[in-house]
């Protein structure tokens, strides 16, 4: 399916409080709640219905599930027991360990999880079968609501569970996000960055431990004191190290969450510690500072309860922060304000989102190697103006996230290698051209092309203009993305696309027989006369005819030839008096421009094959006289160029033609 490109001017993040409803019905939860209570029925949602399509596209069940409601597996049900913690989030028969550390993260700040989950609701006397949870997704927040029947075997939860076995809180809002990506399946392998930033729009950033800069521990002390959600991992080699564990009770390739950071006094000095979750809720670190270590045995109670440290098999351990930096090798960060995290003060960062698409041939350019279509891309101009308090340099965060890809999985999409350049811009407006890119080294870039969904690294830049350049590493892909720029002063941003604008010659008019005919004239009125007889006006197929014939003998231009469609078009472009028969003097006009399209024909069919890439179209165009827009460009590659982005002559008579018609209603 052709990807649509869609509007990438700036705009401004929502407002905290707006959720747009997604139901099919149109109805918000409160009005499709109300309706149920009045019936007496509970709610059943059609568009994530109890069936084995919202369980897996790829394959069957392994075991017949049943849908319960929470009444018909428990006899006391709650939506919240206790308050909700990172307790409640058990990992069940799902690879989505990445999403519960990411739920475990958000357990920890009350603000945020009351965004996620909204805590009026029960299974209390207003009852109705009928939940509602709120995510980010690409610059907006929406309200996902579901019923609560979940996949049941042998009368137990399937997928994530609360280890308290009434508590359904957790597992109706794993059903919403899986609804919001279009199956549980779905939910199989992510980054939890990823479902940090969908539960709080947010921004990430990315360290690998064994490089972190020297204040690390302060980095992820002052990001947990700011309510950041903070996710680790452990690296694999291989696809048969997944959730292998290592002998000090690790997983490898499993996503945890990081619950705590503090400092302990032992033997006489201070001891960094950091508190990981693992999602399994067991399984936990037998090393040092271990839930049964010796380490703890000299530490005093009271200390030990200011860290709420216990010896539960719970999933929750302390290790020594020296002894994390040594076992594991990522961590994600997701700012819930995009805090600068390396300096001592808080900043308030102004917020700019760019939406807009990546379309085979015509905006899918790919990353800098592909030079003959990387200009192609879209590009995002950047006005930094004002600098940092007290710095002499800019600072800002870019944060391009590729959309829907995880929905898209059902229909063969993955998540592609994405990245981005930075340029310093020249003067004047406008796209830039492939010699522009061919000439000038980028100033910055993301530090390297990824499939994840987002790639997002920070910068420090002198006032000035700037493009971004968000691309794909390989062209041709197709796919939506959001932009987002975080800066610490407000930046100007811009779309470089370019106005739909014509500049073309005033056409002559038709004039009777010269006095002086050159000899290519001559021949042509030769040819006319054998052909038309003595009106001297050729038809359609007539005019098919006279041009094949001329152009066969054209040695410097390779095409099949002329199709009847062309001349008809042509007549219609040319025809003055409306009989729908082209004159000889009208003829003669026709060449000249014929003869002009030619040679920009040539000048961008680079290989002289006969046909031109759809990416060198906007420059053709634009030498034709046609400045054009994405959108419009889009629309005609979709039109005249094939499956291999290829332009033949014929198509790109054709286009010219339909242009030059327009142009007259313009």
């Amino acid at each position: 399916m052709p990807y649509l490109l869609r509007d990438s001017k700036p705009r401004p993040p929502p407002l905290p409080r707006e959720a747009r409803a997604t139901h099919s019905s149109g109805k918000a939860y409160e009005e499709l709640k109300q309706e149920c209570l009045r019936r007496g029925s509970l709610f059943e949602d059609p568009d994530f219905p109890a069936s084995d399509a919202s369980l897996f596209f790829s394959e069957k069940p392994p075991v017949p599930f049943l849908w319960k409601r929470p009444g018909d597996i428990v006899k006391d049900p709650k939506f919240i027991l206790g308050g909700a913690t990172r307790t409640d989030i058990c990992q069940g028969d799902l690879g989505d360990c990445w999403l519960l550390a990411a739920i475990a993260s958000l357990t920890l700040n009350e603000k945020t999880l009351a965004r996620v989950v909204p805590l009026d609701q029960n299974f209390g006397p207003d009852y109705a079968g009928i939940f509602h949870f709120q995510f980010w997704q690409h610059n907006e927040w929406l309200d996902v609501v579901i019923d609560d029947r979940l996949p049941t075997f042998k009368g137990r939860l399937v997928f994530l569970h609360s280890a308290e076995h009434n508590e359904f809180w957790s597992a109706l809002l794993e059903k919403a996000y899986a609804k919001l990506n279009g199956s549980y399946e779905a939910l199989k392998g992510g980054s939890t960055i990823e479902a940090m930033e969908d539960f709080t729009g947010g921004v990430g950033e990315m360290y690998e431990v064994k490089t972190a800069p020297d204040n690390f521990y302060e980095i992820l002390e002052k990001a947990l004191k700011r309510c950041s959600m903070v996710g680790c991992s452990i690296d694999t080699s291989s696809a048969a190290e997944s959730e292998a564990k290592t002998p000090f009770g690790l997983i490898k390739g499993h996503a945890y969450s990081v619950t705590g950071i503090d400092e302990v006094s032992y033997r006489g000095q201070k001891v960094q510690l950091i508190r990981i979750r693992n999602p399994w809720g067991q399984v936990e670190w037998n090393g040092p500072w271990s839930d049964n270590s010796l380490e703890w045995r000299l530490v005093s109670p009271s200390e030990q309860k200011r860290l709420s440290q216990t010896a539960l098999d719970d999933g929750e351990f302390w290790m020594k922060f020296e002894d994390f930096k040594v076992h594991f090798d990522k961590v994600e960060i997701c700012n819930l304000t995009p805090d600068a995290l390396e300096d001592s003060t808080a900043h308030k960062w102004e917020v700019t989102i760019h939406e807009g698409s990546w379309v085979r041939g015509s905006t899918a350019g790919g990353c800098r190697n592909f030079i003959d279509t990387f200009w192609t891309n879209p590009q995002i101009k950047m006005h930094l103006t004002e600098t940092d308090d007290g710095q002499d340099d800019c600072t800002f965060i870019a944060a391009l996230m590729q959309k829907d890809r995880r929905k898209l999985r059902k229909f063969g999409a993955e998540m592609l290698s994405i990245g981005y350049s930075i340029y310093e811009s020249p003067s004047g407006d406008g796209h830039l051209n492939k010699d522009f890119f061919r000439y000038h080294a980028s100033k910055a870039r993301s530090k390297t092309y990824i499939n994840l969904r987002e790639v997002s690294n920070r910068f420090k830049l002198p006032p000035g203009d700037y493009i971004l350049v968000p691309t794909t590493f390989e062209p041709h892909q197709e796919a939506d993305f959001c932009l987002r720029i975080f800066s610490e002063k407000k930046a100007i941003t811009e779309d470089l696309d370019e106005n739909v604008a014509i500049d073309l010659p005033e056409p002559p008019n038709p004039s009777p027989q010269a006095t002086e005919e050159t000899e290519e004239e001559k021949q042509f009125r030769a040819l006319f006369e054998k052909i038309s007889g003595e009106d001297m006006e050729v038809s359609a197929e007539e005019l098919e005819y006279v041009l094949n014939a001329v152009l066969k003998n054209k040695k410097d231009i390779k095409f099949k030839k002329l199709s009847l469609i062309s001349c008809r078009n042509i007549i219609s472009l040319m025809d003055t008096s409306g009989n729908g028969t082209l004159e000889f003097s009208e003829f003669k006009v026709f060449w000249e421009k014929l003869k002009k399209w030619i040679n920009i024909f040539l000048l961008f069919d680079s290989d002289k094959s006969g046909s031109m890439s759809s990416y060198e179209l906007r420059s053709a165009l634009k030498a034709a006289g046609y400045q054009l827009n994405n959108y419009l460009l889009q629309l005609i590659v979709l039109r005249y160029s094939d499956e291999q982005f290829q332009i033949e002559f014929d198509d790109f008579l054709n286009c010219l033609i339909r242009l030059e018609n327009a142009s007259r209603e313009y």
